[in-house]
């Protein structure tokens, strides 16, 4: 069974937006400046090899995931950019049930319910599933259950305001490990208890 690992920025308050703050307050900038250290460049790139797809949002590859990864991978040859080869390169799978049929590359549409779709990718063989997605959807696969890592980049800021991906009444957590970075990124990998 392949592992679901959610990957996600959030503020250390627990936040994460859309736009506004606390985009603004964070250490993000991947076309421009990227203030992350080398270090956190390594171990983001990294991440990418334990996983042989990954999952999306029809939201997120809607407005443009897949697209600005594939073209920002062609451009930009430097190493740190590895994880944009990796996004073109491995399978996407989109979970939806409006879209009948992918017109990205290396991608397929996971219909019907949330927890069928995405379980049934989990059982096919392979060394795990990276998911990247807005907060109601990481919101909707973490009150069904189906998370089985948690990867927060949290960056060196309270936004103060913003969605959570956790449910009202809470969710315990194991945690599995924490980095602390020059550029004041931190990095913690969970698992629900």
């Amino acid at each position: 069974m392949r592992p679901l690992i959610v990957q996600m920025q959030m503020s250390v308050d627990g936040r994460v937006a859309s736009s506004g703050p606390p985009w603004s307050l964070w250490n993000f900038g991947w076309d421009g400046d990227w203030p992350w250290d080398a270090q956190l460049k390594r171990r983001f790139n990294a991440g990418f090899e334990r996983a042989d797809a990954i999952v999306l949002s029809r939201p997120m590859a809607e407005e443009g995931y897949i697209e600005h990864w594939t073209r920002a991978g062609e451009r930009r040859p430097e190493p740190e950019f590895e994880f944009a080869r990796r996004i073109a390169a491995l399978e996407k799978i989109v979970v939806s049930q409006r879209i009948e049929r992918a017109p990205w590359p290396r991608t397929r549409i996971a219909g019907g319910a949330l927890a069928q779709a995405v379980n049934a990718a989990k059982a096919e063989p392979g060394r795990g599933l990276l998911c990247f997605g807005g907060t109601r959807f990481v919101a909707a696969l973490t009150a069904a259950g189906l998370v089985d890592e948690f990867e927060f980049y949290l960056n060196p800021a309270a936004a103060g305001s913003g969605d959570s991906i956790f449910p009202e009444a809470g969710l315990a957590l194991e945690l599995l490990d924490s980095q602390a970075y020059a550029c004041g990124m931190v990095v913690n990998r969970y698992r629900p208890r």
